[in-house]
Formats: structure tokens, C-alpha cells, sequence
């Protein structure tokens, strides 16, 4: 199992203050809903409307060291595409787009959710290398390259 060490030892909440993103009693609020509802706790920020999904990307970015990708302007090859089934990607968040020999790059909401990345490296034989884009962009590009009915 793949285990990712943080390029910094702050949690997302405190990055996101610094940014200036959130204040401590909207980090607050939103640690209180995570408690009584479940979820992440990006995805409660975002629920309460006090961080955007690009906000929550960016973070993760300074926190793991992921690189951010906005996949509005990116084309993605046909290719590259069958690599990885549209019901996969639906459920996992995440849409390959790249592939060089053996070596398969994603963009992920959630590119800590190791298992996503082991089901793709065993459905496709090749290493996943992951990007950080928003639900939202991901959703976006599935329903533009896998030709939804």
C-alpha cells in the first residue's frame, strides 16, 4: 500500500487560514459538521461554501507536494482514455491523461485515495503518477471525452 508523506505537517485547515482562504471560526464550524456528518474535511469546507474546490486543490498541492492540474484547456487523447473505463473514473474521481509506455498519469480529486490508484494500476498494468484537479473539472472531462449518451 502507498503511503504519502506530507511536504508539510500542516493540516489542510491551517493552510488554508494562511492563505487566507478561511478564518479559525469557519475552520471550526466546519470540524464540528465533519464530526456529526462524516466527510472530509475539504468537501465540508467546500459544502458550507467557505473554501472553493480550487481553494481545497491548491492546498492539497502545498501539502503533499501533488501538482495542480485545471483541466479545462487540457486535451486528452482517445488513447489514453480507453486506458481507464468511464465507470471507473465516475466512482473514483479521476481521469487519466497521459500515458507514456507503462507509466499512467491521473488527475484526481482525491489523490491521497489509495485505492483508486492500486484498482487503476492493476486494471491497466502501468504506474499511476497523480495530478490534483477539482470534482468538478474531473466531472466536467468525463462527460466531455467519454461521449455520454
Amino acid at each position: 500500500m502507498k503511503h504519502f508523506k506530507k511536504t508539510t505537517n500542516k493540516q489542510l485547515g491551517e493552510l488554508l487560514i494562511e492563505r487566507g482562504v478561511i478564518n479559525h471560526e469557519q475552520l471550526n464550524i466546519s470540524l464540528e459538521h465533519k464530526k456529526e456528518n462524516g466527510g472530509l474535511i475539504g468537501e465540508v469546507l467546500v459544502e458550507l461554501n467557505f473554501a472553493t474546490e480550487k481553494d481545497i486543490a491548491q492546498a492539497l498541492t502545498c501539502q503533499y507536494g501533488f501538482p495542480y492540474l485545471p483541466l479545462s484547456n487540457y486535451e486528452i487523447d482517445q488513447e489514453v482514455l480507453d486506458a481507464v473505463p468511464e465507470d471507473v473514473c465516475r466512482k473514483h474521481s479521476l481521469v487519466p491523461i497521459d500515458k507514456i509506455g507503462k507509466s499512467l498519469t491521473l488527475a484526481m480529486s482525491n489523490p491521497l485515495n489509495v485505492q483508486a490508484i492500486e484498482d487503476v494500476e492493476i486494471m491497466t498494468e502501468c504506474s499511476v503518477q497523480t495530478f490534483v484537479s477539482t470534482s468538478t473539472d474531473i466531472k466536467q472531462a468525463i462527460d466531455k471525452y467519454y461521449h455520454k449518451v
